[in-house]
């Protein structure tokens, strides 16, 4: 097999995980709306309720599922926005050494889109698990005292 033949593939395979790698993105950002109203509903009733029933053991495990994926949210969208923006811009940048700027312009807007993507989503899971973090330590040092 030659190089040529090779790094053919490679490329292949990697321009093939754009669409996926999009698709994951804007999933992502529905993710962080929909976390974002579930957080919402915690502040204002949602937590009240389950600090209300008195089960330390309970509040922990929903608060340790909540910011599992918060967690996630943040750390994900990032690494797949980075992904989204460098695979287009390989070919781009092939186009621009035929003499083609057009196909490096529209690589470079569909990189800087997918990186904002992915930062949006990120920062949404972050903000929202910052958030959930101090509220279910008050909660829980509010039952603890109660005790």
């Amino acid at each position: 097999m030659s190089d040529a033949t090779t790094f053919a593939w490679l490329h292949d395979a990697v321009t093939w995980l754009l669409t996926p790698a999009l698709a994951a993105l804007i999933l992502a950002c529905a993710i962080a709306t929909i976390e974002a109203g579930i957080a919402v509903g915690e502040r204002f009733g949602g937590l009240a309720r389950l600090q209300g029933g008195g089960d330390v053991g309970a509040l922990q495990k929903v608060a340790r599922h909540r910011l599992e994926r918060a967690d996630l949210l943040a750390r994900i969208p990032p690494m797949l926005g980075l992904m989204a923006t460098i695979i287009p811009l390989g070919p781009g940048l092939a186009a621009l050494g035929k003499g083609d700027p057009a196909q490096l312009a529209s690589a470079v807007t569909v990189a800087f889109d997918a990186t904002v993507l992915g930062l949006v989503a990120g920062i949404g899971g972050l903000v929202i698990g910052k958030l959930r973090r101090r509220w279910y330590e008050e909660a829980l040092e509010a039952m603890e005292d109660g005790l």
